[in-house]
């Protein structure tokens, strides 16, 4: 088959267009970190891809999947219009306003600040153009690594450190000389993701605690559970004796009050010090209640020192971040790496207590069932699952199983408490974020990789309903147009609707990623002896071919009466396509590959897909130098946004291994770097710790298009970055003590694999089976510099 007349004018139009030029952003050095040289974390760099990123991103006091999570905060008090776009912490920013304790998905709150001489209670400007007790900062006083931060705030001279235990974030503070040293705690005011604060309280308890709560109306919550809210508790020790005390508003400050409550409510300390006299905080936190958080504190950090704290969550992190062990010379790509994987760690944090409490979705506490004392699980806040399939799913898969079923179970609790599966989170209430719903893609890979150690009878019955049910169902569990896509096999376009966008607008993307969830749940139906839930599932997970113009060779959007919409432009963003167009999703069959390129051709198939990656690349595979999430929607391919993610590996399973090879080392290579402003890409949306997961596993040459959820999971093969890759595995749930990659021949000219062998076998397919890297042994990769695409 040939490229037809509307392909050829389409992409050369695309293309010509994007040969413009660009403005290139400033660039910014990498963080200088200054740790054990025996340490994995010393290639962690926290500052990389920092000008424009997620609230959660720049988290570096906190510990693995953490609740706690202190950071400092340029301008967390300017709030996120839409929800989304509110980075705490860019890089291009030069004055610090706080260091906040909670930054998660739509959560943000709880800011200490020190300062010295007049009391100021107001966080100024960013410009510092009008009084403020914002200070300025040089990032060569700045030190940030995985579990610690330090700096110097200039205007205060006082040296400000953070790091953290799972649920207690550590604060010390080291003044100058003097009467007038504080601590400020910011409680009322809105911070980052969190939205606008409905009311607060900060007290001073008699026995010398600074305790509280804030509740909040995060954008996302208003839109997907309106009249709902979210609510963080603190309980606050300090380990020195303040001299005086005070509360505030605003600027309206109330000296020797102990109490302060409603929007903008803070309390300061005032303390004597010597010089480098330093005061340590622990601030206990809980999304349930004071008490819980007073527990939290008491658990965790009764006796512990801020020292010992940095020293534990060094530990941890490295044990976490030595769970894949890789080695090359290069040590911008050990950099890329780890920096990713701990950006896959950091996310996604706790919402549970210690004594296994959880915020419920209607507002109350709810019980995790305990075993032995302890509670069985965990619960989580978490971003929606969109794409994670092909990033954050495959890596816990690979390393951290116990999360995995962790976040499980944590859904299920929602599920058992709603009734259906919620995709995003924020303290329970539904945060969906892009109102679709891919939760039951990623229950059912678990299931498929031997990870079953949750409610397995539960979870299907979920994710039966999840592809199945579209009657009465809410906003916030996403799919809301599931009826329509059970009725008619793909969901009918319109050009009007009600509500919002994601209600009516998005038909073609919608059918898309329905079809393939449909079709991971049937996989495991079939796996139960559900053959009606079968049948009815693989009947569904055809709805792409439903919505396939074979005249165009383009996934077009379609009417309730079968015609296609008219008009048609495949580069066109957001009508029957979310954050992307018909160039981007109509790669969107990762279930049926095969299937996709019997359509086109496979010499077309590869020879398209070819030239889109190489048009693509003159805009580093996304938005160019553009700092921005959206940069890269109307292009041909957009690494910097999940419907994309999979497509670089789609060679594979069109007989063309060797260009899989050259691409994705090129996006590895050229869409990530290992600055403030390049990081991933330029200013992408890195999803808490999406982007970070895709170079992760895309570097060790594994990657599953299916999201590893079919009957019997393999992974893709690929160019491994590394010269040496040692990934433990979890005893509990696998066979192996741990898989290793070795390749010969290894540099940035050999980018091809010459040969697969696995356990001193050639390899004769570019597969393989989950089950066998889980059972440990050796894959050994030669390299060359010429493609092959035979083994």
């Amino acid at each position: 088959m040939k490229y037809n007349r509307l392909f050829l004018v389409s992409f050369l139009a695309a293309a010509s267009s994007w040969l413009l030029p660009f403005t290139a952003g400033a660039g910014s050095p990498a963080n200088s970190l200054k740790v054990d040289a025996r340490s994995l974390a010393q290639y962690v760099d926290p500052l990389i891809g920092t000008a424009h990123c997620r609230w959660f991103h720049f988290t570096p006091g906190a510990r693995p999947f953490g609740m706690a999570k202190p950071a400092p905060s340029t301008n967390g008090h300017l709030g996120n219009k839409w929800g989304w776009e509110a980075t705490g912490c860019d890089y291009r920013d030069q004055s610090i306003e706080g260091f906040p304790c909670l930054h998660e998905f739509q959560v943000g709150g709880i800011v200490l600040m020190p300062a010295v001489g007049k009391l100021v209670t107001v966080p100024g400007p960013l410009e510092m153009n009008a009084p403020g007790y914002r200070s300025r900062f040089d990032r060569k006083d700045e030190f940030a690594t995985a579990g610690y931060y330090s700096v110097l705030l200039k205007d205060h001279g006082v040296k400000a450190e953070l790091t953290a235990t799972p649920r207690v974030a550590f604060q010390r503070y080291t003044f100058p000389a003097g009467k007038e040293s504080r601590i400020l705690f910011d409680i009322g005011n809105r911070q980052g993701e969190s939205g606008a604060v409905e009311d607060a309280e900060v007290k001073l308890t008699a026995d010398g605690r600074i305790e509280g709560w804030v509740r909040t109306l995060p954008e996302y919550v208003k839109k997907y559970q309106p009249d709902a809210s979210v609510t963080m508790y603190f309980s606050a020790v300090t380990d020195a004796k303040p001299t005086g005390y005070g509360t505030f508003k605003g600027a309206v400050v109330s000296s020797g009050s102990r109490e302060s409550a409603g929007v903008g409510a803070g309390l300061y300390l005032t303390f004597q010090t010597k010089e480098q006299e330093a005061v340590t905080v622990k601030v206990g936190l809980s999304f349930t209640s004071v008490a819980n958080a007073r527990l939290n504190l008491q658990t965790e950090a009764a006796s512990l020192s801020f020292d010992k704290a940095k020293q534990e969550a060094a530990d941890q992190w490295e044990e976490y971040l030595g769970r894949i062990r890789v080695e090359t010379p290069n040590r911008q790509d050990k950099v890329k790496f780890y920096t990713g994987l701990y950006h896959v760690l950091l996310g996604r944090g706790l919402a549970s207590d210690v004594n296994g409490a959880y915020p419920r979705n209607d507002g109350s506490v709810g019980q995790i069932p305990l075993l032995k004392g302890k509670p069985k699980h965990n619960f989580y806040n978490t971003d929606a699952a969109w794409g994670a399939q092909w990033n954050l799913a495959q890596v816990w898969a690979l390393a951290y199983p116990e999360y995995y079923s962790d976040y499980i179970s944590s859904h299920l609790l929602v599920y058992k408490d709603t009734g259906w599966l919620a995709d995003g989170i924020a303290c329970s209430r539904f945060v969906s974020g892009v109102g679709t719903n891919l939760l039951s893609a990623i229950l059912s890979g678990a299931y498929q990789c031997g990870i079953r150690d949750f409610d397995v009878n539960l979870a299907y019955e979920a994710s039966l309903k999840n592809e199945l049910d579209g009657v009465d169902r809410p906003l916030g569990a996403g799919k809301v147009d599931t009826d329509l896509f059970v009725k008619y096999g793909y969901v009918p376009h319109q050009e009007k609707g009600d509500g919002p966008d994601e209600a009516f607008m998005f038909s073609a993307s919608h059918t898309l990623e329905y079809a393939y969830s449909a079709w991971t749940v049937a996989q495991w139906a079939g796996q139960l002896g559900k053959t009606d839930d079968y049948a009815k599932l693989m009947d569904l997970s055809k709805g792409w071919e439903r919505i396939y113009d074979d005249s165009l060779n383009f996934v077009r959007p379609r009417k309730a009466n079968g015609a296609f919409v008219d008009d048609f432009d495949p580069m066109q963003v957001w009508r029957g396509f979310q954050e992307g167009n018909a160039w981007q999703y109509t790669f969107y069959v990762p279930h049926d590959v095969k299937g996709l390129v019997s359509k086109v051709g496979a010499d077309v198939f590869n020879q398209r897909l070819d030239s889109i990656f190489t048009v693509s690349r003159k805009l580093i595979f996304s938005g160019g130098k553009e700092v921005g999430a959206f940069a890269g929607l109307q292009t041909l391919y957009n690494h910097g946004n999940q419907p994309c993610l999979h497509i670089s590996w789609l060679f594979n399973e069109a007989g063309r291994p060797s260009l899989t090879q050259k691409w994705v080392r090129a996006i590895l290579d050229e869409f990530y770097g290992v600055e403030g402003i390049h990081g991933y890409g330029y200013g992408q949306d890195e999803d808490q710790g999406q982007l970070g997961a895709w170079y992760v596993i895309a570097s060790l040459g594994l990657f599953d298009v299916k999201g590893l959820t079919d009957t019997e999971p393999s992974f893709a093969l690929g160019s491994t970055l590394f010269d040496k890759v040692t990934i433990k595995l979890n005893k509990k749930y696998y066979k192996g003590d741990e898989f290793v990659i070795k390749a010969a021949n290894n540099n940035k000219q050999n980018l091809y694999v010459k040969q697969f062998r696995l356990n001193g076998k050639p390899c004769k397919d570019t597969r393989i089976p989950f089950s066998k890297i889980v059972s440990g042994g050796l894959l050994e990769v030669e390299m060359q510099d010429t493609p092959v695409d035979r083994y």
